[in-house]
């Protein structure tokens, strides 16, 4: 499976006790890349595993509250010469809550964060009900498309 372009994608592991691989965080965006549906923009993505406090600050300081969430998406910038396309920032305590609620394993919730916070980026919005339907089926074709390549996340050993 090749992606269409080259792109660089940095991995944070800012949660105190969980450490994502970068390896499969990378692969999981390239795969997304290659999609033929949604067309995330070029540039370096930034992926950043937090916990319910850094999600907790991040909400307040951008988003004027200060709630827990799951992900939160920062769209980057089209410059000519560093193209940045965003940063996702993902709260894996909420996907560890999430799952055992759900009756799922927390990393594939985890990797439903990821999933979302790049269709983020190519333009999926969920705020409006007509908007979440279009981003659950997004992420519902993503997460099979995944499934299928066999591509997953993974912890750092």
């Amino acid at each position: 499976m090749k992606s269409r372009s080259i792109r660089n994608i940095e991995v944070a592991n800012r949660h105190p006790r969980v450490r994502v691989s970068a390896a499969s965080v990378s692969k999981v965006v390239l795969a997304l890349d290659t999609m033929r549906t949604y067309r995330c923009p070029a540039g370096e993505i930034s992926v950043v595993f937090v916990n319910d406090r850094e999600i907790i600050r991040l909400h307040k300081d951008f988003m004027d509250d200060a709630t827990v969430t799951d992900v939160i998406t920062f769209e980057g910038e089209d410059h000519p010469d560093e193209p940045f396309a965003g940063e996702i920032c993902v709260n894996v305590d909420q996907a560890k809550r999430e799952a055992k609620e759900r009756g799922c394993e927390w990393m594939d919730e985890l990797m439903l964060y990821v999933v979302h916070g790049w269709l983020h980026l190519a333009g999926l919005r969920d705020k409006k009900p007509k908007q979440a339907k279009l981003m659950r089926a997004g992420e519902a074709a993503a997460l099979a498309f995944l499934s299928k390549s066999k591509i997953k996340l993974r912890l750092l050993k």
